[in-house]
């Protein structure tokens, strides 16, 4: 990162989550291209991944052990679990900036430092494809019609002032994590993303959306499944009926 303080001279120190399952091919890429970018360092977490993903984490630890961190989860799976757990022991650390990313290639990691530098006027920067200069590289017909309904679905029944709800490449500012009830967060797939907005908006975080460009993974497969779109449908009246922002 060019430059790694806040305005009035703060510094800071990026940690960038990468939660992992079934992705011993990619995770390699990914991490090894963050470590390109200065200052950032990594946790993986991996989610008991039956490929060996866990193991290929440890051996990328054990060569930058001062940047590369794993954390092997254990119990219920769940893509949002894994963030939790990784934004928890990101919390324990030192870190100013709290980035996660996907670890399928879709979000270029050259991306974090602009996105980590947004945080100096906002309290959560989103990596959109849906906001001018955003786009998605290579992914079919169906697909792009489906995350298109389901941003402008959620707008609608949420009010969200977002125009890409379900990105999961975002950088947050230590403290306006620390503001959010992890505890109470249960959703776990895309939705995770939706309801993770929800809390920010609801703990006066200030958001703002930088464009990039997501690119359809090139190795392993999709994690959507009916369960997750079952979810994301369900989520946003949850929480307009249950759970009205503060």
């Amino acid at each position: 990162m060019p430059d790694n303080r806040w305005p009035g001279g703060a510094e800071v120190r990026p940690l960038v989550i990468i939660p992992t399952y079934n992705e011993r091919d990619n995770l390699p890429v990914v991490v090894e291209a963050l470590l390109r970018v200065p200052d950032v360092r990594i946790l993986v977490v991996d989610d008991g991944s039956p490929d060996g993903t866990g193991e290929v984490a440890d051996e990328l630890s054990s060569r930058a052990r001062a940047r590369v961190s794993v954390l092997h989860r254990r119990g219920p799976r769940g893509f949002g679990l894994s963030l939790i757990d990784g934004m928890r022991w990101a919390l324990a650390t030192d870190a100013t900036v709290i980035c996660h990313m996907d670890a399928d290639l879709s979000h270029d990691p050259t991306d974090v430092p602009r996105l980590a530098a947004g945080t100096s006027e906002a309290d959560l920067v989103i990596g959109s494809r849906y906001v001018p200069g955003g786009r998605i590289d290579n992914w079919p017909r169906r697909r792009v019609l489906l995350s298109a309904f389901a941003n402008r679905y959620v707008r609608a029944i949420l009010g969200l002032p977002v125009m890409d709800c379900t990105s999961g490449f975002r950088c947050w500012r230590r403290d306006a994590l620390e503001r959010l009830p992890l505890e109470r967060i249960r959703s776990n797939g895309y939705a995770f993303q939706v309801e993770m907005t929800w809390e920010a908006l609801a703990a006066s975080c200030r958001i703002t959306e930088v464009p990039i460009t997501f690119v359809e993974r090139q190795q392993g497969a999709s994690k959507l499944s009916s369960g997750i779109i079952v979810e994301s449908a369900i989520l946003p009246w949850r929480l307009a009926l249950g759970r009205p922002r503060r």
